[in-house]
């Protein structure tokens, strides 16, 4: 008997804000969502390899490897984040993201791991948001890069807001070798593997 070996499908996409990481939801208060399924026709046994929450936007991997997913998801693997902040963010506030800082996730208090964090000297070009951000008139905001290999749920907000630079808008614009590029909003690129 010949047995025929199932091929993976692979797929990067620019998840917009306001946008769950999910492809459905038996949740009724969900039912008025936006589910990443309405991007694009994809296949059956697709998942979403991390998450990124309905605020946030940027670089999200599907695949229909679960192995695949398990090792994207493990600490081997950095995830860059743009996040831009409330107020013109200081040195001391970027060494303390870069040394680690404490968070509370699921009622404990978390140690985050250190990590690289620096300050972009130029606004990123990225696609413009479905909702638009408070402008410059409620006062100055700035950009940081901050590379993790641990995601626990909403840890960057949660630790630029710790520093006392609350994020305004979060964009995950690389994993791995993996970057966003010039993709737009609600672009699906399907690959044959990932580089990562």
């Amino acid at each position: 008997m010949e047995v025929f070996k199932k091929e993976h499908r692979h797929f990067i996409i620019f998840k917009p804000f306001g946008y769950l990481s999910q492809f459905a939801s038996n949740d009724s208060k969900q039912q008025s969502k936006n589910f990443l399924g309405s991007l694009n026709d994809f296949p059956e046994g697709i998942m979403a390899i991390g998450r990124l929450d309905e605020a946030s936007e940027g670089l999200l991997l599907l695949t229909t490897n679960g192995k695949m997913s398990a090792h994207i998801n493990s600490q081997k693997v950095d995830k860059e984040y743009y996040a831009q902040v409330d107020g013109d963010i200081t040195e001391a506030a970027i060494a303390q993201l870069q040394t680690g800082v404490d968070i509370r996730v699921e009622g404990e208090m978390y140690s985050t791991k250190p990590c690289k964090t620096f300050k972009l000297d130029t606004t990123p070009v990225l696609p413009k948001r479905a909702k638009k951000i408070r402008d410059d008139r409620h006062g100055p905001t700035s950009w940081v890069s901050i590379t993790l290999n641990e995601g626990k749920f909403r840890q960057v907000r949660k630790m630029t807001s710790v520093v006392g630079f609350p994020t305004l808008r979060l964009v995950r614009v690389r994993v791995g070798g993996v970057h966003i590029n010039t993709m737009d909003a609600g672009e699906v690129i399907e690959v044959t593997e990932f580089d990562l």
